[in-house]
Formats: structure tokens, C-alpha cells, sequence
């Protein structure tokens, strides 16, 4: 769907194949979902819109920089959370597979527990997709960063092995 208070082609909704679509929570949560019963009782009643267009737009772009700034603020408590959780298990080696490669550094993913963070040793050649070990070997909670360093195949003793025999 094309984001609010941006021009272009608006897709179909691929739930409901219509090409105008709304939904509404609850007014006391959602302010856009306020201004849409506005406009909507406006339609019904037959009187006139509450909001100008030029309104609706700057309404639609303050919703959406609303709700990347929320979002943002829960990437970065998922961020925290995932290194307060780990911090204990410096040292550790651990399963992971290789989910960004870009020049600010190479990221992978735990197996388990499903914990991101950068690659900072051994990075070198990783490519996206890659199965490798890991040993934690940083957190900073405050941050939200988790470090850890790729380890040989000699000190891995990764589940991987088993899966690709």
C-alpha cells in the first residue's frame, strides 16, 4: 500500500483486493484511525469534510514519522533486551548465520537464543546466508550491541556439522 501523504500508484489491499481500504482501532489509541471516523461521519451525515486536503496530508506525514519513531524506539528495546539477556554468556560459542553483509560491518544471528549483533572478527569473505560459529564476545545494554567473533571450524562445535551430512 502507498504510505500516507505520498503520491504514486496505490496498490490493491492483497487481503481484500479492493484499492480503497481502511480499518480502525479503538479512537483513544490510534489518531489516524480518529481522523478516519471523522471523515467517515462527515460522508454519512452528508456535510462537509472536517480537514482540508493540504490538512489530510500533513496529518497522514505526521502520523507516519510518528510511527517510524515508535518503531525505531522498540527496535532499539529489542536491541537492549537481546544483549541485558546474553551479557552473562561472554565467552560462549554459538550457532549463527551470517543475515547482513554491508560496509559498516557484517551482522549474523544466533540460532539460539535469536539474538543479532556484528560480526567482529573473522568477517572477512562471509557472505549473507552463511552458517557459521560465533563466540559472544561483547555487550554494551546500554547500546543495544552485541559483538562476536567468528571461531574455526576446530573450536566450533556447531550443530551445523551434523545437519550437512
Amino acid at each position: 500500500m502507498q504510505t500516507p501523504g505520498t503520491s504514486g500508484e496505490q496498490s490493491i489491499h492483497f487481503g481484500l483486493a479492493v484499492h480503497d481500504y481502511t480499518h480502525s482501532t479503538a479512537p483513544n489509541r490510534r489518531y489516524a484511525d480518529l481522523v478516519s471516523q471523522r471523515l467517515v461521519k462527515a460522508v454519512l451525515g452528508k456535510g462537509a469534510g472536517p480537514y482540508t486536503e493540504a490538512e489530510l496530508i500533513a496529518i497522514a506525514a505526521h502520523c507516519t514519522e510518528r510511527e517510524d519513531a515508535a518503531r525505531k524506539v522498540e527496535r532499539k528495546m529489542r536491541k537492549v533486551g537481546a544483549a541485558v539477556l546474553i551479557q552473562k554468556r561472554i565467552g560462549e560459542v554459538f550457532d549463527a548465520i551470517v543475515t547482513g553483509v554491508t560496509p559498516k560491518g557484517t551482522f549474523g544471528r544466533l540460532i539460539t537464543p535469536p539474538v543479532d549483533g556484528r560480526i567482529m572478527r573473522g568477517a572477512q569473505g562471509l557472505r549473507v546466508g552463511e552458517k557459521i560459529a560465533v563466540k559472544l564476545l561483547d555487550t554494551d545494554p546500554q547500546r543495544g550491541y552485541i559483538d562476536f567473533g567468528r571461531v574455526s571450524d576446530s573450536e566450533s562445535k556447531s550443530s551445523f556439522d551434523s545437519l550437512s551430512t
